[in-house]
């Protein structure tokens, strides 16, 4: 008996919980009348608003229950298949984003060390210590005063690009 009681208590609580969770629509009909249903109102209301929501519809806007263009969507609960391919766009997003620094960082040593090079080529160039090159056949042949300012500009022309 105790039992039934402690039952028909929570079930009554329960349908009452539901029934009020449930959205109520208020809206002016065509001939003028006021009605009050749990059902959103028709597309030929004259003005319609939720009762007991947080922000009431405004004047002549009817709740169909899908967000239209100009209000915020509000987000329905994700499944678990939703919430498992953003949690792999996040990860791939992150993967790139890891790569993408990855390489700039690289080609930001590698134009460090550009400029370093250029800087010590000027330098040796402008100790006039003796210089060779080599030529077609691969034998050494002493820089002359000509050659010597020829390399220089373009060791400078190289520096001015690699060491901005």
């Amino acid at each position: 008996m105790n039992t039934t009681r402690i039952l028909a208590v929570g079930i009554t609580s329960l349908v009452c919980a539901f029934a009020a969770t449930a959205q109520t629509y208020q809206w002016k009909n065509s001939q003028g009348q006021t009605v009050i249903s749990d059902t959103p109102p028709p597309g030929n209301a004259k003005s319609a608003r939720t009762v007991g929501a947080n922000q009431p519809l405004q004047r002549g806007e009817v709740d169909s229950g899908k967000p239209s263009d100009g209000q915020d969507k509000v987000a329905a609960p994700k499944s678990t298949a939703e919430k498992d391919m953003d949690f792999k766009k996040r990860q791939q997003e992150a993967k790139e984003k890891a790569e993408k620094e990855a390489k700039e960082q690289a080609a930001a040593k590698d134009k460090q060390e550009n400029c370093d090079r250029a800087r010590r080529n000027l330098a040796a160039l402008e100790a006039n210590q003796p210089m060779a090159t080599l030529d077609e056949k691969g034998e050494r042949v002493v820089m002359d005063n000509s050659q010597r300012e020829q390399e220089m500009e373009r060791a400078r022309r190289f520096m001015a690009e690699s060491c901005k």
